[in-house]
């Protein structure tokens, strides 16, 4: 099988830093030493395991990009940038011909697919890249399908707690409530509880100090009117390496659909899990 060669986009943030190093020791891969950077990024380079990465800002990215695309032949891209550049970027990766896999979270999620399905090529967007957590999300939309109003007239309550550096609402949290809602409740992405002061998650969480700088703890509660009846789903997750093992994944699932003709096409998470 030949490798496949990457760009990892993003650096030197923490989940594109994560992908990096995972891509490092995975023989399916050949990684471009460069990356795709973000404005306030002053330094011209980042060192993962001890190797260097060019840093690109977006005043330069047209013009290297053409250089890198004469000197490296087809490449994928896989973004973990920040939700304010989510629709830029992916205009940029169409724009450029350049198939990618979307991990960042934010932005105009349907402008995003649109951007994608108007251009010449295929590409993975999902708000997680987990493959354990994105088939729990599958159980819950069949159970959205199947079992319509199941949860009516009870309440529900969301909480979810990430990294300080985390921008953005829980993507994974506002599909869920997309579920709960065709399951009978009445709730909006306005009314999860977001937590991100480091203190908080310590005492009143109980996420461990090592992973305070890099977590994903989620909970679902469900009471009826009157009280007498709990359901609850909870799913945490420390560290990210889950999130990297799953874009590695969908990286490969993207290759495999380009060799097959995909073209201005949008593929999900629960796509890669089926390998269809």
């Amino acid at each position: 099988m030949n490798r496949i060669k990457l760009m990892v986009n993003g650096l030197p943030g923490n989940m594109a830093t994560n992908v990096v190093k995972h891509a490092f020791g995975d023989g399916r891969f050949e990684l471009i030493l460069q990356s795709l950077t973000g404005p306030e990024i002053t330094d011209r380079e980042a060192s993962v395991h001890g190797v260097t990465f060019g840093l690109i800002q977006p005043r330069d990215r047209d013009r290297a990009i053409l250089a890198l695309k004469d000197k490296e032949g087809p490449f994928l891209s896989v973004d973990f940038s920040h939700p304010t550049a989510v629709n830029g970027n992916a205009e940029f990766y169409c724009r450029n011909e350049l198939p990618f896999v979307m991990g960042t979270t934010g932005g105009d999620r349907q402008g995003l697919e649109m951007t994608v399905l108007g251009s010449s090529i295929p590409a993975v967007i999902a708000p997680n890249m987990a493959k354990q957590i994105v088939g729990f999300q599958a159980m819950m939309e069949y159970a959205a399908d199947t079992f319509p109003d199941l949860f009516k007239g009870y309440s529900l309550e969301i909480k979810e707690s990430h990294q300080k550096g985390k921008a953005d609402t829980s993507g994974t949290a506002k599909a869920m409530v997309r579920y709960f809602n065709r399951l009978g409740l009445t709730f909006t992405e306005d009314d999860i509880e977001k937590e991100r002061d480091p203190e908080t998650q310590k005492a009143a969480w109980g996420v461990p100090d090592a992973f305070l700088g890099g977590h994903g703890w989620h909970t679902y509660r469900l009471d009826s009117a009157d009280k007498t009846v709990r359901f609850e789903f909870t799913h945490n997750v420390n560290g990210r390496d889950i999130y990297a093992q799953g874009t590695l994944d969908a990286l490969v699932y993207l290759s495999k659909k380009l060799t097959e003709g995909a073209r201005g096409k949008v593929f999900t998470m629960i796509d890669v899990l089926k390998g269809a």
